[in-house]
């Protein structure tokens, strides 16, 4: 039996009650149901009803001015939001910050989870994510104003390890939205560039009794495709409501990019470089750290600039950029079409892809950076004036391996690059490194705790997190240390006795050339440590494919060893290390004399899995230990 759930805009906003929790999909533009939005607010404006509404959402959702979650932005509209990201909604900020409404902020990869876990009628979602933020109910529990009472998150102790309860409650209306509809009610999403939460929601209105309403492009009698292209089933879906083409653009930049959904592929020189300035030179040094085949998040704003560098640079293909609404591969987008991805390898949904980012799949991750503390702390979400939100930085700091944030050393500067040297014409009076946060967006201290690889990237320093605070590590030529940095902080951070300058490729028009190939000579390829007598030898990235290839190498490492003239601790990367059958035993076997001849102690490392799994059991055999982490073997050093 068909059944026929189409309903205009305005029968559907009908169906919106007073006090209503109200569920709604989107990643900035992507994904948004924006004539339902219009529609429920003319309703409103019409006959100030429906009124007292509860959002709930993951991703900001709007273009900074009127669009998206802004349609909700009315004196007595909206009565509650719990939401992951404020910055494209200031006018329900500016509600939340005059106290007219009551405000959270979640993590949200936290919210992502939590419809899923509302859907299978759990209690809530149990997490580390949050601990030590503003989150954390020991802080502000997530709370953005004073009108902002319940608590909605609680510490959980379980066998001695502490975690966040985010508690569950039941949503009575999803807005929804995808390309196709049949008459049953079968929501595809062929031409959408993320499908983001939607099944999950769905489920969880359904399931708490509410009702289902999906924004399409276009309706069908039947579908004829495969059916696992079909995201939310008919039986989810209560109505239909088919957009006028004006409110259902792929994306608030464009009206479709086929780029984004697989239908073309676009060539890499699509990608424009950035002109040398600030941002770029940012960039440009973030680039310098990417490491080849790592898993990669970029955060929307500065960090986007690291696409474009690696881009010019040749890099893309050392690397897999990830974004967190479920890109992998590809080219990320940027301004009001971030979260799309050019040419990606896989588009998977919003709540797998912070599984895989929570579990602490991301290799590298690089964020944006409005404030930092002398204990190394940051924050993103929260100023005197506005609110911004957290969206999913903190699941990505918290558990990335290696972070990397960027942003300006103070908040406005009149610069000029000249002859590589960077002058400081006028410099802003407000100040970004902070004795302390307004808000801890992301814990220095809890991080230092954990080991985790931290750096915070402006274009005139960079530093270092270390569990004493925050360590200068390189300055820009042509600044001032005391004049250009000191004075420009509100604290004074360690300083490291081998402050360097920052590589002068990075202020030239110039390409930097970081392309990091196998040809890498030997002093980029060892560094020997006098305090330590250990010398690191880096071999990641290296092909052995045959025994030529294994007596290069050894010559190489021979001559190092020999102009020691000491035994010595050694600690090897392995990451990314490839090892043909042909030159197994000739490797081996250099591998054992070098033990026997060379070696006070030795220690190997590499992250990839399946290399410790294939080649473990021969450095075993000669009495090699092969650890997961660089920190594991320097443990056993």
């Amino acid at each position: 039996m068909n059944r026929n759930k189409i309903v205009s805009a305005e029968e559907a906003a009908e169906l919106i009650n007073d006090g209503d929790v109200i569920a709604t999909e989107g990643f900035v533009g992507i994904g948004f149901a924006e004539e339902l939005a219009l529609a429920i607010e003319k309703r409103f404006l019409r006959t100030q009803s429906p009124k007292n509404l509860t959002l709930f959402y993951a991703a900001g959702q709007g273009d900074g001015k009127t669009r998206g979650l802004n349609h909700f932005a009315h004196e007595g509209m909206v009565r509650r939001i719990i939401g992951g990201h404020w910055g494209l909604v200031p006018s329900l900020g500016k509600l939340a910050l005059e106290g007219k409404i009551e405000a959270y902020n979640f993590p949200q990869g936290v919210i992502s989870h939590l419809f899923r876990d509302i859907a299978a009628k759990k209690p809530g979602t149990i997490t580390e994510v949050g601990l030590h933020t503003f989150v954390d109910p020991r802080y502000e529990g997530g709370k953005m104003n004073a009108q902002t009472k319940e608590d909605l998150v609680k510490i959980l102790e379980i066998e001695n390890k502490e975690y966040l309860f985010y508690k569950a409650f039941p949503l009575n209306v999803a807005l929804l939205r995808g390309t196709t509809a049949d008459s049953e009610g079968n929501i595809s999403m062929e031409k959408e560039a993320l499908v983001l939460e939607a099944l999950a929601m769905a489920q969880a209105v359904k399931n708490s009794g509410g009702i289902v309403i999906v924004q399409v492009e276009r309706v069908t009698n039947y579908h004829r495709i495969n059916p696992q292209m079909v995201v939310i089933p008919g039986i989810l879906v209560d109505c239909v409501v088919v957009a006028s083409p004006e409110n259902h653009a792929q994306t608030f930049a464009e009206q479709y990019n086929p780029a984004y959904t697989g239908e073309i592929s676009v060539p890499k020189s699509m990608v424009k470089p950035l002109p040398l300035s600030a941002r770029k030179i940012i960039a440009r040094r973030a680039s310098m750290f990417l490491k080849i085949n790592s898993v990669v998040n970029l955060g929307i704003g500065m960090p986007e600039g690291v696409a474009s560098v690696a881009n010019e640079e040749n890099v893309l293909d050392y690397i897999t950029l990830t974004v967190e609404p479920g890109g992998i591969g590809g080219i990320p987008a940027s301004g009001l079409s971030f979260g799309a991805v050019a040419n990606a390898h896989a588009i998977v949904s919003q709540p797998a892809q912070f599984d895989f980012y929570d579990g602490g799949g991301l290799d590298q991750a690089f964020l944006g950076m409005a404030e930092a503390d002398a204990s190394g702390n940051v924050n993103v979400s929260k100023f005197a004036n506005r609110i911004a939100g957290a969206g999913g930085f903190i699941n990505i700091s918290q558990n990335a391996k290696a972070v990397y944030f960027m942003g300006t050393f103070t908040a406005k500067c009149d610069m000029q690059i000249e002859n590589g040297e960077i002058r400081i014409k006028q410099d802003s009076q407000e100040l970004k490194f902070k004795q302390k946060v307004s808000q801890i967006t992301f814990n220095g201290q809890f991080s230092a705790q954990k080991g985790q690889t931290v750096f915070y990237i402006t274009e005139r320093a960079v530093f270092r997190l270390l569990p004493e605070g925050l360590e200068l590590i390189e300055i820009a030529p042509g600044i001032d240390l005391e004049r250009d940095i000191l004075q420009k902080m509100e604290f004074k951070p360690l300083i490291s006795k081998d402050l360097a300058l920052m590589d002068a490729r990075i202020f030239a028009p110039q390409l930097m050339k970081i392309r990091k190939d196998e040809a890498l000579s030997p002093g980029e390829r060892m560094h020997y440590e006098a305090d330590s007598n250990t010398l690191y030898i880096n071999l990641e990235g290296i092909s052995l494919y045959q025994e030529p290839d294994v007596w290069a190498l050894r010559e190489m490492l021979d001559k190092q060893f020999l102009a020691l003239q000491r035994k010595c601790h050694v600690v090897v990367n392995y990451d990314n290390f490839y090892l043909g059958h042909d030159a197994e035993p000739l490797f081996f076997e250099m591998v054992k004399y070098n033990i026997e001849n060379y070696y006070l102690t030795s220690t190997r490392y590499s992250t990839n899995a399946f290399f410790r799994r294939h080649i473990g059991s021969h450095f075993a055999n000669i009495n090699a230990k092969l650890y997961a982490t660089q920190r594991e073997a320097l443990k056993d050093k």
